[in-house]
């Protein structure tokens, strides 16, 4: 997120958020639950509702985090693949012996996106209430036939995939995954109050009968080897300095263009609706048009998530210490939706290019794919932007690459190269992208347009 001054949230707009939160609490029945809206990458708002220790929660108070912690690990497997220790289309057989045999040919893509088609939870005992050393090694965290579906033919959230790359994580560093964490994500973005296990001021897990005004305590359990798959504990101040990681990455852990790469769809979702689905580690929403990336996350006595809305440079997360029964994912969704409809971002300054290559401006302006009109425009940075001149169409940014071509960043054109095709005298006739012909004219040459052109040209309609 590229910083810039802003007044604290509105009055309106805190009002409108605190009622949200606090009929989330009210009506979902939790014994305390904590939100926050982030923007710029820094914490804007803050509510506590509910008591914990006989006060309301506060940016400090640690919960249970969950499936959160998932995330995290992906952003370790991430960190390994950019120091080229392995790649993402590696077997996990090849660096994680010890696996399971059925589970040795998967991809590490798969299991970060859960489509490896394994179990989605572990043999019984229920893991999340029973202490890991129920299984201490890797052979117990799934069943002798732990293969549900095809690999890579669809969707399976699977908790046991994540220990998986957790043990793979430390057999690589050679250190606890407590440790890894600590080092490579903790101390870089300043989170000290995220932990394995819980530190105070933390809330207590709880359940809340469905049918009466009363509470169960949860436990709160050391999983072991399934730690990976839901094991944290962290803070709203905490989340805030990852939720401005996930949202524009931070050299220190992992670059700006990995985080994209993460939020990229690779898992379609698991049901009718498609307004969700999965990246490499993170889950993908759209809501009212707008794109968030993050993760809910749930344990016995907890609720938790953080969504971040990169376009928008907003954030929000909301925490409780309840089992079920608070729609978490939806009311963090809310606060981000609320804060951005009530506060609409300013557009950084315009401001014209510092330096520029000449030679590039006599690739921009119209250009034709037959008879489809698009545009190049020349981008801070030396990129070129092609999109439709009007309407809908294909888009895309293009880098320069050494050799004189363009390669395609996103959108349809992604990993696609585009050549500058020029005459004897140097003059750029067409431009060809993935076996595209662009001219400057609508269909305008004939000689370089696949299949030629009608002799007679252009002509009026029949009569």
């Amino acid at each position: 997120m590229i910083a810039m001054p802003e007044m604290d949230l509105l009055p309106a707009t805190r009002r409108a958020l605190l009622h949200r939160l606090a009929t989330a609490q009210a009506e979902g029945r939790a014994p305390s639950l904590v939100g926050a809206v982030l923007r710029d990458g820094a914490p804007v708002w803050t509510e506590g509702r509910g008591l914990v220790d006989g006060a309301p929660p506060t940016a400090d108070t640690q919960y249970r985090i969950g499936s959160l912690t998932k995330t995290f690990v992906a952003v370790l497997v991430l960190r390994l693949r950019d120091e080229g220790r392995l790649d993402l289309a590696d077997p996990l057989g090849a660096h994680l012996p010890q696996a399971p045999a059925a589970t040795a040919g998967l991809t590490l893509a798969q299991l970060l996106a859960h489509t490896g088609g394994i179990a989605a939870e572990t043999p019984p005992p229920w893991w999340e209430r029973t202490d890991g050393g129920v299984r201490p090694e890797l052979a117990g965290i799934l069943e002798p036939e732990p293969v549900k579906h095809p690999a890579g033919r669809r969707f399976h959230y699977s908790n046991p995939g994540y220990a998986l790359l957790g043990a793979l994580v430390e057999r690589l560093r050679g250190e606890p995954l407590g440790q890894v964490l600590a080092a490579e994500i903790l101390a870089p973005l300043g989170m000290t109050r995220t932990s394995l296990l819980p530190q105070a001021p933390h809330a207590q897990g709880w359940a809340v009968h469905p049918w009466a005004d009363v509470l169960l305590p949860e436990p709160a359990t050391d999983t072991g080897r399934m730690a990976p798959a839901g094991q944290l504990w962290s803070t709203v101040q905490d989340l805030s300095r990852f939720g401005a990681f996930l949202a524009a990455g931070d050299p220190a852990v992992l670059a700006e263009a990995t985080l994209a790469e993460m939020r990229t769809p690779v898992a379609p979702p698991d049901g009718p609706a498609w307004d969700a689905g999965y990246g490499l580690g993170l889950m993908l929403k759209q809501d009212g048009g707008r794109q968030l990336a993050g993760h809910t996350g749930s344990m016995p006595g907890f609720l938790c998530t953080l969504w971040v809305s990169p376009a928008d440079r907003l954030g929000a997360i909301a925490l409780a210490n309840t089992t079920t029964g608070l729609a978490v994912g939806g009311l963090a969704a809310d606060l981000l939706r609320i804060t951005a409809e009530h506060e609409p971002r300013i557009p950084d300054p315009w401001q014209p290019l510092d330096t520029h290559d000449p030679a590039l401006l006599e690739l921009t302006g119209p250009w034709y794919w037959g008879p489809g009109a698009v545009a190049i425009r020349l981008r801070a940075g030396g990129d070129l932007e092609l999109g439709p001149l009007t309407g809908p169409g294909r888009a895309a940014r293009l880098q320069a690459q050494p050799d004189g071509t363009w390669l395609g960043l996103d959108g349809y054109y992604a990993g696609e190269t585009l050549r500058v095709i020029r005459d004897a005298a140097g003059t750029v006739t067409h431009l060809d992208l993935g076996s595209f012909v662009f001219t400057r004219e609508p269909y305008g040459d004939g000689a370089v347009t696949p299949g030629g052109l009608d002799p007679q040209g252009w002509r009026p309609g029949p009569a």
